[in-house]
Protein backbone atom coordinates (compact mmCIF):
# COMPACT_ATOMS: atom_id res chain seq x y z
CA UNK A 1 0.00 0.00 0.00
CA UNK A 2 1.55 3.36 -0.64
CA UNK A 3 0.46 6.16 0.72
CA UNK A 4 1.21 10.22 -0.07
CA UNK A 5 1.67 12.34 3.01
CA UNK A 6 2.82 16.19 3.84
CA UNK A 7 4.86 16.32 6.70
CA UNK A 8 4.23 19.97 8.86
CA UNK A 9 5.14 21.21 12.03
CA UNK A 10 3.70 24.06 14.12
CA UNK A 11 6.56 25.57 16.72
CA UNK A 12 8.37 22.32 16.43
CA UNK A 13 5.05 20.29 16.86
CA UNK A 14 5.50 18.24 13.85
CA UNK A 15 2.80 16.01 11.80
CA UNK A 16 2.47 13.70 9.21
CA UNK A 17 -1.20 14.72 7.11
CA UNK A 18 -2.78 12.42 5.19
CA UNK A 19 -5.87 13.71 2.49
CA UNK A 20 -8.92 11.42 3.05
CA UNK A 21 -10.89 14.03 1.00
CA UNK A 22 -9.07 12.81 -2.64
CA UNK A 23 -8.24 9.32 -1.10
CA UNK A 24 -10.13 7.00 1.26
CA UNK A 25 -8.06 6.30 3.90
CA UNK A 26 -8.30 3.77 6.76
CA UNK A 27 -5.63 2.87 8.57
CA UNK A 28 -4.98 0.60 11.88
CA UNK A 29 -3.38 1.81 15.47
CA UNK A 30 -0.05 -0.44 14.06
CA UNK A 31 -0.13 1.38 10.33
CA UNK A 32 -0.03 5.24 12.47
CA UNK A 33 2.24 4.17 14.59
CA UNK A 34 4.64 3.19 11.48
CA UNK A 35 4.39 6.29 10.16
CA UNK A 36 4.94 8.57 13.41
CA UNK A 37 7.86 6.18 13.98
CA UNK A 38 11.49 8.39 13.85
CA UNK A 39 13.06 5.66 12.73
CA UNK A 40 11.16 3.06 10.59
CA UNK A 41 9.25 5.53 9.53
CA UNK A 42 8.60 9.41 8.79
CA UNK A 43 8.28 10.88 12.27
CA UNK A 44 5.68 12.91 14.07
CA UNK A 45 3.90 13.80 17.12
CA UNK A 46 0.86 12.95 15.70
CA UNK A 47 -0.83 11.99 12.28
CA UNK A 48 -3.44 14.46 10.96
CA UNK A 49 -6.15 12.69 8.51
CA UNK A 50 -8.46 15.26 6.31
CA UNK A 51 -11.43 13.84 5.67
CA UNK A 52 -15.34 14.82 4.44
CA UNK A 53 -17.85 16.26 7.04
CA UNK A 54 -21.20 15.03 7.14
CA UNK A 55 -22.44 18.33 9.14
CA UNK A 56 -23.89 20.79 6.88
CA UNK A 57 -22.26 23.57 8.37
CA UNK A 58 -18.69 22.19 8.26
CA UNK A 59 -16.29 22.64 5.91
CA UNK A 60 -14.06 19.30 6.81
CA UNK A 61 -13.14 16.44 9.34
CA UNK A 62 -10.11 16.32 11.43
CA UNK A 63 -9.10 12.98 13.10
CA UNK A 64 -5.87 13.31 15.31
CA UNK A 65 -3.77 10.11 16.04
CA UNK A 66 -0.58 10.13 18.25
CA UNK A 67 2.26 8.34 17.81
CA UNK A 68 1.08 5.48 20.05
CA UNK A 69 -1.62 4.71 16.84
CA UNK A 70 -4.67 5.93 19.80
CA UNK A 71 -6.86 9.14 18.44
CA UNK A 72 -7.28 11.54 20.71
CA UNK A 73 -9.27 14.90 20.79
CA UNK A 74 -7.83 17.47 19.96
CA UNK A 75 -4.77 19.14 18.68
CA UNK A 76 -4.13 23.09 18.45
CA UNK A 77 -0.89 22.85 16.57
CA UNK A 78 -2.46 20.57 14.17
CA UNK A 79 -5.43 22.18 13.89
CA UNK A 80 -3.50 25.28 12.32
CA UNK A 81 -1.40 23.12 9.97
CA UNK A 82 -4.74 21.52 9.02
CA UNK A 83 -6.20 25.22 7.57
CA UNK A 84 -2.74 25.30 6.23
CA UNK A 85 -2.65 21.81 4.41
CA UNK A 86 -6.35 22.32 3.37
CA UNK A 87 -5.16 26.02 1.32
CA UNK A 88 -2.50 24.94 0.51
CA UNK A 89 -3.40 21.68 -1.31
CA UNK A 90 -6.90 23.26 -3.34
CA UNK A 91 -9.35 21.95 -1.31
CA UNK A 92 -10.96 25.10 -0.19
CA UNK A 93 -10.39 29.16 -1.05
CA UNK A 94 -11.46 29.87 2.29
CA UNK A 95 -9.21 31.92 4.76
CA UNK A 96 -11.56 30.58 7.55
CA UNK A 97 -12.69 27.21 7.82
CA UNK A 98 -15.18 25.33 10.20
CA UNK A 99 -13.84 21.83 11.31
CA UNK A 100 -15.95 19.05 13.04
CA UNK A 101 -13.84 17.14 15.15
CA UNK A 102 -14.09 14.58 18.04
CA UNK A 103 -14.55 17.68 20.67
CA UNK A 104 -16.70 19.65 18.42
CA UNK A 105 -16.35 22.29 16.12
CA UNK A 106 -13.14 24.66 15.54
CA UNK A 107 -12.94 27.63 13.07
CA UNK A 108 -8.99 28.19 11.95
CA UNK A 109 -8.22 31.22 10.20
CA UNK A 110 -5.31 32.16 8.19
CA UNK A 111 -3.68 35.59 9.16
CA UNK A 112 -2.24 37.85 6.76
CA UNK A 113 1.16 37.54 7.90
CA UNK A 114 1.17 33.81 7.49
CA UNK A 115 0.08 33.34 10.89
CA UNK A 116 -3.20 30.84 11.87
CA UNK A 117 -5.02 31.56 14.19
CA UNK A 118 -7.84 28.66 15.57
CA UNK A 119 -11.05 29.36 17.72
CA UNK A 120 -10.48 26.63 20.68
CA UNK A 121 -13.63 26.93 21.83
CA UNK A 122 -14.20 27.37 26.00
CA UNK A 123 -11.84 25.95 28.84
CA UNK A 124 -13.90 23.33 30.39
CA UNK A 125 -12.97 23.12 34.32
CA UNK A 126 -16.15 20.92 35.46
CA UNK A 127 -14.11 17.29 36.70
CA UNK A 128 -16.94 15.54 35.10
CA UNK A 129 -15.87 17.66 31.57
CA UNK A 130 -12.49 16.79 31.65
CA UNK A 131 -12.50 13.94 33.25
CA UNK A 132 -11.14 14.43 36.13
CA UNK A 133 -12.01 12.47 39.58
CA UNK A 134 -12.52 14.83 42.07
CA UNK A 135 -15.03 15.18 44.94
CA UNK A 136 -16.02 18.93 43.71
CA UNK A 137 -14.36 21.55 41.48
CA UNK A 138 -11.76 23.88 42.96
CA UNK A 139 -8.95 26.21 41.64
CA UNK A 140 -6.50 23.73 42.06
CA UNK A 141 -5.93 20.37 43.28
CA UNK A 142 -3.89 17.92 45.47
CA UNK A 143 -2.71 14.66 43.70
CA UNK A 144 -0.85 12.56 45.21
CA UNK A 145 2.26 10.68 42.84
CA UNK A 146 4.46 8.12 44.41
CA UNK A 147 4.13 9.37 47.85
CA UNK A 148 4.42 13.26 47.13
CA UNK A 149 1.84 15.90 46.91
CA UNK A 150 1.59 17.99 43.63
CA UNK A 151 -0.68 20.68 43.29
CA UNK A 152 -1.86 21.01 39.46
CA UNK A 153 -4.69 22.83 37.75
CA UNK A 154 -7.36 21.01 35.90
CA UNK A 155 -9.45 21.47 33.24
CA UNK A 156 -9.71 20.16 29.21
CA UNK A 157 -9.24 21.93 25.91
CA UNK A 158 -11.38 19.26 24.19
CA UNK A 159 -8.22 16.74 25.49
CA UNK A 160 -7.74 16.44 29.19
CA UNK A 161 -4.83 18.70 30.96
CA UNK A 162 -3.32 18.74 33.96
CA UNK A 163 -0.92 22.40 34.87
CA UNK A 164 1.64 22.36 36.95
CA UNK A 165 3.31 25.99 38.27
CA UNK A 166 7.53 25.54 38.48
CA UNK A 167 9.94 27.86 39.25
CA UNK A 168 12.24 26.90 36.89
CA UNK A 169 10.55 25.02 33.66
CA UNK A 170 14.08 24.18 32.48
CA UNK A 171 14.88 22.21 35.00
CA UNK A 172 11.63 20.40 35.58
CA UNK A 173 11.68 16.79 35.95
CA UNK A 174 8.74 16.88 32.71
CA UNK A 175 9.62 13.59 31.28
CA UNK A 176 9.56 11.56 34.72
CA UNK A 177 6.80 13.47 36.95
CA UNK A 178 4.93 14.01 33.12
CA UNK A 179 4.74 10.25 32.85
CA UNK A 180 3.49 9.73 36.14
CA UNK A 181 0.61 12.19 36.10
CA UNK A 182 -0.32 11.18 32.71
CA UNK A 183 -1.24 7.90 33.75
CA UNK A 184 -2.78 8.95 37.37
CA UNK A 185 -6.34 6.89 38.62
CA UNK A 186 -7.80 10.06 39.12
CA UNK A 187 -7.63 10.72 35.19
CA UNK A 188 -9.26 7.90 33.68
CA UNK A 189 -8.83 8.85 30.27
CA UNK A 190 -4.91 9.83 30.91
CA UNK A 191 -3.93 13.48 30.88
CA UNK A 192 -2.05 16.23 29.02
CA UNK A 193 1.02 17.79 31.75
CA UNK A 194 2.17 21.33 31.28
CA UNK A 195 4.94 22.39 33.08
CA UNK A 196 4.64 26.47 33.47
CA UNK A 197 6.61 28.98 34.15
CA UNK A 198 5.30 32.45 34.91
CA UNK A 199 7.85 35.31 33.62
CA UNK A 200 5.39 38.12 34.07
CA UNK A 201 1.85 38.61 33.86
CA UNK A 202 1.82 38.75 29.62
CA UNK A 203 4.77 35.75 29.28
CA UNK A 204 4.90 32.67 30.23
CA UNK A 205 7.78 29.32 29.57
CA UNK A 206 6.31 26.34 29.28
CA UNK A 207 6.91 22.62 28.44
CA UNK A 208 3.91 20.00 27.94
CA UNK A 209 4.44 15.85 28.46
CA UNK A 210 1.16 14.75 25.81
CA UNK A 211 -0.05 11.37 26.41
CA UNK A 212 0.65 8.56 24.30
CA UNK A 213 3.58 10.35 22.79
CA UNK A 214 5.80 11.98 25.56
CA UNK A 215 7.51 15.59 25.69
CA UNK A 216 6.65 17.19 22.79
CA UNK A 217 8.56 20.90 21.37
CA UNK A 218 5.08 22.46 21.32
CA UNK A 219 1.83 21.45 22.37
CA UNK A 220 -1.25 23.88 21.03
CA UNK A 221 -4.12 23.09 23.02
CA UNK A 222 -1.43 22.36 26.35
CA UNK A 223 -0.32 26.22 26.02
CA UNK A 224 -4.22 27.44 26.37
CA UNK A 225 -5.17 25.38 28.86
CA UNK A 226 -1.92 26.87 30.88
CA UNK A 227 -2.26 30.23 29.80
CA UNK A 228 -6.26 29.50 31.04
CA UNK A 229 -5.69 28.17 33.96
CA UNK A 230 -2.86 31.03 35.09
CA UNK A 231 -5.58 33.27 34.22
CA UNK A 232 -8.21 31.69 36.13
CA UNK A 233 -5.70 31.91 39.15
CA UNK A 234 -5.11 35.41 38.63
CA UNK A 235 -1.59 35.23 37.63
CA UNK A 236 -1.77 35.89 34.10
CA UNK A 237 -3.59 38.84 31.95
CA UNK A 238 -5.83 38.28 28.95
CA UNK A 239 -3.53 37.69 26.30
CA UNK A 240 0.09 35.77 26.43
CA UNK A 241 3.07 34.90 24.95
CA UNK A 242 3.69 31.40 25.29
CA UNK A 243 7.40 30.37 24.66
CA UNK A 244 8.15 26.68 24.06
CA UNK A 245 10.73 24.81 22.96
CA UNK A 246 9.57 24.81 19.18
CA UNK A 247 9.18 28.21 19.11
CA UNK A 248 6.39 31.32 19.92
CA UNK A 249 2.65 30.91 20.72
CA UNK A 250 -0.59 33.78 21.49
CA UNK A 251 -3.07 33.04 23.30
CA UNK A 252 -6.25 35.38 23.94
CA UNK A 253 -9.19 34.37 26.81
CA UNK A 254 -11.46 36.92 28.54
CA UNK A 255 -12.36 34.54 30.85
CA UNK A 256 -15.23 32.34 31.81
CA UNK A 257 -18.14 31.99 29.17
CA UNK A 258 -15.36 33.24 25.98
CA UNK A 259 -13.87 30.91 24.02
CA UNK A 260 -9.98 31.14 23.71
CA UNK A 261 -7.56 31.73 20.76
CA UNK A 262 -4.62 30.42 19.85
CA UNK A 263 -1.98 31.98 16.87
CA UNK A 264 1.02 30.48 15.94
CA UNK A 265 3.06 29.31 13.10
CA UNK A 266 2.16 26.62 10.46
CA UNK A 267 4.93 25.05 8.32
CA UNK A 268 4.68 22.54 5.35
CA UNK A 269 8.22 20.61 5.20
CA UNK A 270 8.09 18.30 2.88
CA UNK A 271 5.69 16.27 0.93
CA UNK A 272 6.75 12.35 -0.54
CA UNK A 273 4.92 8.70 -0.75
CA UNK A 274 5.40 5.84 1.89
CA UNK A 275 5.06 2.30 1.36
CA UNK A 276 3.10 0.73 4.19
Amino acid sequence: MKLKFTKMQGAGNDFVVLDGVREKIELTPAQYQVLADRHFGIGCDQVLLVETTTRPDCDFRYRIFNADGGEVQQCGNGARCFARFVHEQGLTPKQEIRVETAAGVIVPRLEDDGQVTVDMGPPRFNPLDIPFVAAEPALTYVIDVTGEPIEISALSMGNPHAVRLVCNVDTAPVRELGAKIEHHPSFPERVNVGFMQVLHRREVKLRVFERGTGETLACGTGACAAVAAGIRRGLLDDTVQVHTRGGDLSIRWAGIGHNVFLTGPAVTVFQGEITL
